[in-house]
């Protein structure tokens, strides 16, 4: 849809701040289990519709939350004969890091592209 993750167009100060809420939401996984997904969902499926930037971020961010949560679940499997813990710790980085910086890019009002998501949500 859009042939650079960098792009930047003109958005209002509310569509980047729901935009970038969307990425932030997705630490609600501190707070109570499937957070990571749930917060995304519930902030996607309000504003979708009036902001077309938080419709494409909203995807964004639930394709990698739901991504990484399959990710963690094989690696949580493996870690029983123990190869899957670093991949659990490192999973939780990207997941985190990543996420911090979805958050900055959406309140500058840059297209975010998460790396290794997968798309389920189009």
């Amino acid at each position: 849809m859009y042939s650079s993750s960098n792009r930047n167009i003109e958005l209002n100060r509310e569509e980047r701040m729901w935009g970038m809420l969307c990425h932030i939401s997705a630490f609600a996984f501190f707070i109570f289990p499937f957070g990571h997904i749930i917060g995304p969902l519930v902030i996607w499926l309000i504003k979708r519709e009036q902001f077309p930037f938080v419709d494409d971020q909203g995807k964004e961010v639930l394709n990698f939350q739901i991504s990484i949560t399959i990710y963690s679940t094989v690696a949580l499997i493996f870690s029983f004969v123990l190869i899957g813990i670093p991949f659990l710790i490192a999973f939780f980085l990207i997941d985190f890091v990543s996420v911090i910086i979805g958050a900055i890019k959406a309140n500058d009002g840059i297209y975010y592209r998460y790396p290794f998501s997968i798309n389920f949500v189009r």
